[in-house]
């Protein structure tokens, strides 16, 4: 079984949010970014599938290189690969459009 789960860089929601002088946008600088809690939670169940059923878990996030770290976190937690599609996500649609795109020709039962 192919298993797919898709996950997202978030700040650590302990970390201290700081924004830009306009306060328009998030200061990244001293923010910790893990996987998305409610993600790492449906990586948790791909991998219990896996182990009970057999077959293989990917990961996958929209992002440019500083998401890295979310990959190789998945990496370690026990996926099987991770793919980043490289861009910067503008909008919710524009991601979504991406990742469907993608996703669609790769094979995945789950």
């Amino acid at each position: 079984m192919k298993i797919l789960v898709c996950i997202s860089h978030v700040p650590d929601t302990t970390a201290k949010i700081q924004f830009t002088a306009g306060g328009t946008a998030l200061d990244p600088n001293g923010v910790q970014f893990v996987i998305n809690p409610y993600d790492e939670f449906g990586l948790t169940k791909a991998l219990q599938l896996k182990e009970k059923h057999g077959g293989s878990v990917t990961v996958i996030t929209y992002g440019d290189a500083t998401v890295e770290p979310t990959l190789r976190k998945a990496l370690a937690i026990g996926a099987d690969d991770a793919v980043r599609l490289d861009g910067v996500p503008t909008d919710s649609m524009q991601v979504a459009s991406e990742l469907a795109a993608y996703i669609s020709g790769q094979g995945f039962d789950l």
